[in-house]
């Protein structure tokens, strides 16, 4: 990304939540949805990715069912966007409290804790999962999960601060070992790890089948959960119509370095099965699937593989 990229980018987020923070809740919802409508009939590049993604989970969908698909997905992610900008002023008990009257399978977190090993809580990109980070945080009085240093610093530290004033607490990912570090210590201290477990398109990534299709899926869940003999919670996150829904799976079972490819496929499947029932709050414009990738961009997966 240039430099002038980098900056307008900044410039774009900073917009964002002064814009969600100045505009009445309703009528700020109503903005950003027109938004996405407009980005849908641009048809620029994140939309048209967004659709290919979408045409892989609904593969029964003809051309103008996966653009309706596709139209509800950007509302959806706009709806992400508008809330993430509107989180720090809104009353997170309130937003806590309503979770709870919804979420599943706070059981299976309850269970892990108690068995003292902490527990490695892994989700996809959908629905709002800035939410879900409130009502962990409220539950067990926080959790840890790592950050990707934006460019430019300056939008870096504005999500660092932003998820911290949620209760998070925000580990950098530098590309050395330091934040692994830190998760182990948090689980052996029989904490909560919360990290998003979709898309890893580099070398380091575990090959799964996901929708049928090769893909690649970050280690790192499973990993921490085979080291630590934490559990590895799934967890699925989508939008209802006034509010939202949280599901903690059963814990996959992962004891041993070994286990970590299939644990990470199991997590693959249970992330499908939510996905494929609430396919428009999966927010993924980007690539997912190697097969999408360039020549040259696919080089490097097909040495490593």
């Amino acid at each position: 990304m240039s430099k002038l990229s980098e900056r307008l980018s900044a410039f774009g987020y900073a917009a964002g939540w002064r814009l969600a923070g100045w505009l009445p809740a309703g009528f700020g919802a109503t903005v950003f949805s027109l938004g996405a409508d407009l980005a849908v009939r641009r048809d620029g590049g994140g939309v048209r990715q967004l659709r290919a993604n979408l045409a892989r989970v609904v593969p029964q969908a003809d051309p103008a069912e996966l653009d309706e698909l596709t139209r509800r997905a950007m509302r959806s992610y706009a709806r992400y966007w508008h809330e993430t900008f509107r989180l720090p002023s809104m009353d997170h008990a309130e937003v806590s409290k309503k979770v709870s009257g919804s979420i599943t399978g706070v059981e299976n977190l309850d269970a892990a804790l108690a068995e003292g090993n902490g527990a490695v809580m892994a989700l996809p990109h959908s629905g709002n999962w800035d939410v879900a980070g409130v009502w962990l945080a409220d539950y067990l009085g926080g959790f840890t999960t790592v950050a990707e240093r934006l460019k430019p610093e300056s939008l870096y530290r504005r999500f660092v601060e932003y998820r911290e004033s949620l209760g998070f607490e925000i580990v950098p990912l530098t590309g050395d070992s330091s934040a692994m570090r830190v998760l182990l210590k948090r689980l052996r201290e029989n904490k909560a790890v919360c990290l998003v477990g979709d898309r890893d398109l580099t070398t380091s990534g575990i090959p799964v089948k996901f929708f049928g299709e090769p893909a690649r899926f970050p280690g790192g869940p499973a990993r921490l959960a085979a080291t630590t003999g934490a559990a590895l919670i799934p967890a699925g996150c989508w939008f209802t119509e006034d509010g939202w829904q949280i599901r903690l799976h059963p814990r996959i079972r992962v004891t041993a370095r070994a286990e970590v490819a299939a644990a990470t496929q199991a997590l693959a499947d249970i992330f499908a099965g939510d996905i494929a029932a609430h396919p428009a709050d999966w927010h993924m414009v980007q690539k997912f699937w190697p097969a999408d990738l360039e020549a040259g961009e696919r080089t490097g997966l097909e040495e490593a593989s």
